[in-house]
């Protein structure tokens, strides 16, 4: 069976559905108003009503405050126990969950520097450039558990990686030196390999988007592919297969990794 997400499916976790719910029902039954919530809690009505909707976590604030002006007797501000904030967009997680348990996975990046490779600094300023904006909380909370992932390209058994990217994603203006000199340090993992796919290189494959394959340690081959409005992760091996050839063809005409390596630390001796 194929697993796939697409991005206008609803996304936000049903704790936060559900708590928001609540804080709705118990607000209403009060005769408290949006604007008294939000004025007591420090939130704007618009942002009150996003909670009560489900749309953004319901804080610990706002239930808090709302269990005292409800008279809840604690059944509002318990459910903080239970809505948290998840560490990763919606969009992403069915792929998290199968990438804890990698064997292999191979990545072609068009525009960013793939997250298992990111400095934390650019991480920082990846998620704090969010459209719709991100809380400093929430993008704390996301650059903590990219960080975290990270440890997959360490763990044991090792992962084979394979990252390939296109030359415009270390052009970036948030690509500083140390993020290339990073990029440098992992490629000399002996379970990594790093290519640079140069302008003058590209084929029409390799500009049609990112990807990623992989495979799970029970065999298992997926692949996901990222659109501004659509993702797929999916287990379909006419899908899978088709993502295949065309990294295989990126990756042929990509420099080789001696050749790649040369040119990050000349772009980094650049800087």
């Amino acid at each position: 069976m194929p697993v796939q997400y697409n991005s206008s499916s609803p996304g936000s976790p049903g704790t936060w559905r559900y708590g928001g719910n609540q804080l709705k029902r118990w607000r209403t039954k009060a005769n408290v108003t949006r604007e008294e919530l939000g004025a007591a809690s420090n939130y704007s009505p618009d942002t009150i009503k996003a909670m009560e909707q489900g749309v953004r976590m319901p804080t610990a604030r706002v239930l808090d405050v709302a269990d005292e002006l409800c008279h809840a007797e604690g059944l509002l501000s318990a459910a903080k126990d239970y809505v948290r904030r998840e560490p990763f967009p919606a969009r992403a997680q069915d792929f998290m969950q199968y990438e804890r348990d990698a064997l292999t996975l191979w990545s072609y990046e068009l525009a960013l520097i793939p997250g298992l490779l990111q400095t934390e600094a650019y991480a920082r300023r990846l998620m704090g450039d969010s459209l719709p904006p991100l809380d400093e909380d929430a993008v704390e909370e996301r650059v903590a558990a990219r960080m975290e992932r990270q440890q997959l390209l360490t763990r044991k058994p090792l992962v084979g990686f394979s990252f390939v990217l296109y030359e415009a994603v270390l052009h970036s203006p948030l690509v500083d030196k140390e993020q290339l000199v990073h990029l440098q340090e992992l490629a000399q993992r002996n379970n990594i390999t790093l290519q640079v796919l140069p302008y003058s290189r590209a084929i029409p494959v390799a500009l049609a988007g990112p990807m990623v394959l992989l495979e799970t340690r029970d065999h298992e081959r997926f692949a996901l592919s990222d659109g501004q409005a659509v993702s797929q992760f999916t287990a379909d091996s006419r899908v899978v297969c088709k993502h295949t050839e065309r990294l295989s063809m990126i990756r042929t005409v990509a420099l080789g990794p001696v050749e790649s390596a040369d040119l990050i630390e000349q772009m980094a001796s650049d800087l």
